[in-house]
């Protein structure tokens, strides 16, 4: 299996998309940008956990990692830098926590990936109170939109690049294979351990260099609101209704939901988290494969009728 469609077909859209900014009306760029995140975010995610069936939910954590680098180094760092640390911090943080924590599975490593979130959020709500004497930082000059937008772009466009490689990669069958049967992989010559842990950090990188990269667009960053557990779960959500284990389906994926959280989440915010809560749920319990799933089983009843 090749990724030279899914290159060609990613540097078109890049190509289509990247006037947005001298097209687009504010609100137009603003959906465009939360799509582009979410799409590098949700991608990104399930290159790694789709593939090996761990479920991670420590996305929040590494998009407030890279976004707080932002906040550190604005004044100092390029705007660029800042959005590569940022992933490269991200991508640190997850090799270690990875080393530790990657031979749980299931609900053990589900809880304890939620949890790095709310550990780093505190610790770092500590720092800033006992060091720096506050608790956020004011962002008073940010890049030019376009210059985020295109950013973004160009990380969402290289996490699907990315992840097509991945899939068409020894790298990838590895993951794919861990996900089958851990150990029949390990019995076949597999490092599962050093595999799990470089997905796993591949993954936080894009998520890392994501919240570096839209951090800007906020005149206050604060921990409360870059390690907000709503960006993990969306991202978990759009990976799993798309279909996880495939590379369109959390594409078309983030581009609904991101729509759909813009129209419903000011209207109905209460009721909104209650359906992504409830949704997920369900998914989890009667359709893991996701939507991919359901046309996947209608391809292959229609072959074999």
């Amino acid at each position: 299996m090749t990724p030279r469609p899914t290159l060609v077909a990613t540097a078109i859209a890049a190509a289509l998309l990247a006037p947005a900014p001298w097209v687009a009306s504010d609100f137009a760029l603003s959906l465009m940008l939360s799509c582009l995140m979410y799409v590098g975010l949700a991608v990104s995610w399930a290159m790694f956990s789709g593939a090996t069936n761990y479920l991670s939910l420590a996305t929040a954590a590494f998009f407030g990692i890279g976004a707080y680098v932002t906040a550190w180094g604005h004044g100092t760092l390029p705007y660029a830098l800042a959005v590569a640390l940022g992933g490269l911090a991200a991508t640190i943080f997850a090799t270690a926590v990875g080393a530790a924590v990657l031979h749980l599975r299931g609900a053990y490593f589900a809880v304890l990936t939620f949890g790095l979130g709310e550990l780093v959020r505190h610790a770092i709500t500590y720092a800033e109170k006992t060091w720096a004497k506050t608790v956020g930082r004011v962002i008073t000059e940010p890049p030019a939109p376009e210059v985020v937008y295109l950013t973004v772009l160009a990380l969402a466009m290289l996490a699907v690049a990315t992840a097509a490689a991945v899939r068409a990669s020894r790298f990838g069958l590895a993951l794919a294979g861990i996900g089958s049967d851990e150990e029949r992989a390990r019995t076949l010559g597999v490092n599962t351990r050093a595999t799990k842990i470089a997905g796993f950090a591949l993954a936080a990188f894009f998520a890392g260099a994501l919240g570096a990269a839209v951090a800007v667009r906020w005149t206050y960053i604060e921990p409360a609101s870059v390690f907000n557990p709503f960006i993990g779960f969306q991202t978990v959500l759009i990976a799993m209704v798309g279909g996880a284990h495939t590379l369109i389906g959390p594409i078309a994926s983030a581009v609904v939901f991101s729509v759909l959280t813009e129209v419903l989440r000011l209207q109905f915010p209460y009721a909104y988290l209650i359906t992504l809560g409830a949704l997920l749920i369900l998914l989890v319990l009667y359709l893991p494969g996701g939507i991919a799933s359901v046309f996947e089983r209608w391809k292959w009843a229609r072959s074999h009728a």
